[in-house]
């Protein structure tokens, strides 16, 4: 999975599943649009990306998280229940806004 991290005020950590970059999903009134600008970063396994994340998370980061691989090694981490976990054209997402 792509992991960018983008240094602002509060870092904002973007994720998403390698195969979904720069595509765009909808249903009914919203859409996805997965940026290539925004979402692609380097490339990182799930233990690494779990890593990542936990330490992102004790840095009082937000998370922009899109697809299956991403939103369950966000939930491994920690940072998100499944509960918390949208859809749109089948696509799972989460936001978390620390």
């Amino acid at each position: 999975m792509f992991i960018n991290v983008i240094k602002t005020y509060r870092d904002v950590v973007a994720v998403c599943d390698e195969e979904l970059i720069g595509k765009v999903f909808e249903e009914g009134d919203f859409q996805l649009d997965v940026k290539e600008n925004f979402y692609r970063g380097e490339t990182f396994s799930g233990d690494e990306a779990i890593r990542i994340l936990q330490d992102m998370a004790l840095e009082d980061a937000t998370f922009n998280i899109v697809g299956k691989e991403s939103v369950e090694a966000a939930i491994a981490a920690g940072i998100i229940e499944e509960e918390s976990v949208g859809e749109i054209g089948g696509i799972p997402f989460v936001l978390v806004l620390g």
